[in-house]
């Protein structure tokens, strides 16, 4: 859902890859087309020369904005504990 975040504005394909550093176009591809469907997102075709694509946020992907915020401030503020726990039960794993 870190595709929503940098949905600030209207936004063309390349510059959402470009902000989310890492993602394949694949992957992004697929996330864009689950997030249309669900009716998170539009995407629009651009008559330039090439056709660009364009996405921005609907009022039912806006909607789910403050909630999303609060779920990654918690994903990052509690990211140690998580790893710490992650790593605690490998152990067991292991030695089990």
């Amino acid at each position: 859902m870190m595709v929503m975040a940098v949905l600030e504005r209207p936004t063309r394909f390349n510059e959402i890859k470009r902000q989310l550093e890492g993602v394949t176009q694949r992957v992004l591809t697929q996330t864009l087309r689950k997030l249309e469907r669900n009716g998170m997102i539009r995407r629009r075709v651009l008559e330039t020369s090439p056709l660009g694509v364009e996405y921005s946020i609907t009022p039912l992907g806006e909607s789910f904005r403050d909630p999303f915020t609060r779920l990654y401030e918690w994903t990052v503020e509690h990211s140690d504990d998580v790893l710490s726990a992650q790593h605690e039960y490998d152990a067991r794993r292991a030695t089990g």
